[in-house]
């Protein structure tokens, strides 16, 4: 069920934000009205929504954020080009959008700082966000190697419409 989120709450989250992607990403990734699902039995802080729309889920094991299709959108508004993004060949794209993970060799360019583990944000050649995931490969490998898994994808823009 949705609830209201503290004022400290929103400045953890925030600053989760802020060190995971970058000074100020927390302030764009959650506005003031941003609405929270709670664990029923910690009480702690799962998914966090504006406006009906899921922007990320708090994390569990490691306490950093997974993004959804909508919060990358937020997020990519912030971060200039090509920070935590994957650019894909056009012959990959329908099958991103449904959730399905992105091999290397569909890799177009990426941001090379990209290491694996982290969240990134799969967009088209125009830059429109297709899939999220996280990266098991850094940008460098990804850019090299010819096969192999180089994001393993959470969910396509298919998927959550």
């Amino acid at each position: 069920m949705l609830s209201n989120i503290t004022k400290d709450e929103l400045i953890k989250i925030r600053a989760i934000a802020d060190l995971q992607f970058g000074k100020g990403c927390g302030q764009i990734l959650f506005p003031e009205e941003v609405m929270v699902i709670r664990s029923k039995r910690t009480g702690k802080i799962k998914n966090i929504y504006h406006n009906g729309k899921l922007l990320a889920t708090l994390r569990t094991n490691d306490g950093y954020l997974a993004l959804s299709i909508e919060g990358a959108k937020r997020l990519i508004l912030a971060l200039p080009y090509p920070k935590y993004r994957v650019c894909v060949k056009d012959e990959a794209i329908e099958f991103l959008k449904k959730g399905r993970n992105l091999f290397s060799k569909h890799v177009l360019i990426c941001d090379e700082e990209i290491r694996p583990g982290e969240e990134v944000i799969i967009v088209d050649s125009k830059g429109n966000v297709i899939a999220v995931g996280k990266s098991l490969l850094s940008g460098r490998e990804m850019m090299r190697f010819k096969n192999g898994i180089a994001v393993k994808v959470r969910s396509g823009v298919d998927e959550e419409n």
